[in-house]
């Protein structure tokens, strides 16, 4: 079933969405003259059975499943512990998922972020000293969200105006911390929102417009880039990549009524790799095509130096 060069690579999928992506990144990979391996829930046993009797050798493994999907946790532990190139590791992921963590890091690298207030889960603490008057310096609304439940807005709330909601909030996830935070608005100007979605992939920066009411994506023409600053951004994420230590992830970032940058998502370590061709709020094609093609580069350059 493993034949041919024995430059290989597994990609692990847990998402039939997935597919497009997976798809670019085989063909690139296969431009390098790699072999590649999807892995889902499918095939995941054998895969590891070739990997432990040493009949399936792997140069790199992308994950796209360990994260969300346990019993992955297995075939990429077996690989990082002989050494090979894991993008991303799943202890990194779960780490940088943590966004109360992730708000204190930033703090202290200066990369600007909403005024918040970090409460403990209510399992520990049913009662937090907070108070009307905290909440008054976060304004109204507010954000509430907690710390690790991530994926499509679980569990936040985007327009809180009491400390009622706060409390009743914090019972949806009882064991997890939570975050009350103040609500970032976007400047608007010449038709623009400018709020932003960009990705880190692989060492390059890629950015788009990002409607945080309709979730759609649009491009960034080079025209605007220096007349609207737009060139702070890579700065923002590099500074990012440097704290998340990961190779793929997308950050929101925002310039606010107010003037100024701010990062609002801090770190989404599972990127939505729908295309806009398939669904209205998926990422533009050519953006995907781009990442898939940097990603791959950047994997076969250091699984090759390995």
């Amino acid at each position: 079933m493993h034949t041919g060069t024995d430059k290989k690579i597994l990609i692990a999928t847990d998402w039939e969405y997935d597919q497009y992506f997976i798809e670019l990144l085989k063909t690139f990979f296969h431009d390098c003259h790699f072999n590649v391996t999807v892995v889902d829930k499918d095939n995941l046993l054998p895969v590891i059975q070739d990997v432990e009797s040493g009949n399936l050798k792997i140069q790199a493994m992308i994950d796209r499943a360990s994260d969300t999907s346990p019993e992955f946790t297995r075939l990429q532990s077996l690989l990082s512990n002989s050494g090979v190139l894991i993008i991303d590791p799943v202890e990194q992921i779960r780490w940088v998922s943590d966004k109360a963590t992730l708000h204190l890091e930033f703090l202290s690298a200066g990369i600007p972020t909403p005024y918040t207030l970090i409460l403990p889960p209510y399992a520990e603490k049913n009662s937090p000293a907070l108070h009307v008057d905290d909440l008054a310096i976060l304004g109204r609304p507010f954000v509430i969200k907690p710390a690790n439940t991530t994926g499509g807005g679980v569990g936040v709330v985007d327009g809180a105006e009491s400390l009622q909601e706060v409390l009743h909030a914090r019972k949806e996830f009882q064991s997890d911390k939570y975050l009350i935070q103040e609500k970032i608005i976007p400047m608007e100007r010449d038709g623009y929102r400018f709020w932003f979605r960009s990705f880190y992939a692989g060492g390059q920066i890629f950015t788009t417009w990002w409607h945080d009411v309709t979730h759609q994506y649009s491009a960034i023409h080079d025209d605007v880039i220096e007349p609207f600053g737009l060139m702070q951004i890579p700065k923002l994420m590099r500074r990012i990549a440097k704290i998340s230590m990961l190779t793929f992830f997308s950050s929101e970032i925002v310039y606010s009524r107010n003037g100024q940058w701010v990062v609002v998502d801090y770190v989404n370590e599972s990127c939505d790799m729908r295309p806009q061709s398939n669904t209205w709020d998926g990422v533009p094609n050519r953006l995907i095509k781009q990442m898939a093609e940097t990603l791959v580069v950047h994997t076969v350059r250091l699984s090759s130096s390995r």
